[in-house]
């Protein structure tokens, strides 16, 4: 028998992926099985419209990061490009933020602030 991983600050189990985009993303993760509505009535999704504002696009990045049952935060990376600020003060690893593409924009990954900052903790000859 395997000995078990020792966990440290690795995720819980039961903790939640949230997702930030459009609403084909959203739907896509929901019909997949991602969307939870806990007792408290908190949703671990938010769709971003053509009339959602920046504020509430915030407000949603903001609460899904202070929520202690999210353990992934994914979003479309053109609605992170529009709270690019507070993605680059995101400094914890949980919740991790994932950044991907969506069925009209493609994902480029010299936007996504997240990898840049992970290819800088490697060097070449850490791969060789």
């Amino acid at each position: 028998m395997a000995a078990p991983i020792p966990h440290g600050r690795a995720v819980k189990p039961g903790r939640l992926l949230a997702v930030v985009g459009d609403e084909d993303t959203c739907t896509g993760f929901l019909l997949g099985g991602v969307g939870e509505v806990n007792a408290k009535r908190q949703k671990n999704f938010f769709v971003v419209r053509k009339d959602s504002t920046l504020g509430e696009i915030e407000e949603a990045f903001k609460h899904f990061l202070g929520r202690n049952d999210i353990a992934i935060i994914m979003i479309n990376q053109h609605i992170a490009d529009e709270i690019r600020h507070l993605i680059d003060k995101h400094r914890e690893s949980i919740p991790a933020v994932l950044e991907i593409p969506s069925k009209n924009q493609p994902y480029d990954p010299s936007k996504d602030s997240i990898l840049k900052r992970a290819k800088g903790m490697f060097s070449a000859e850490d791969f060789r």
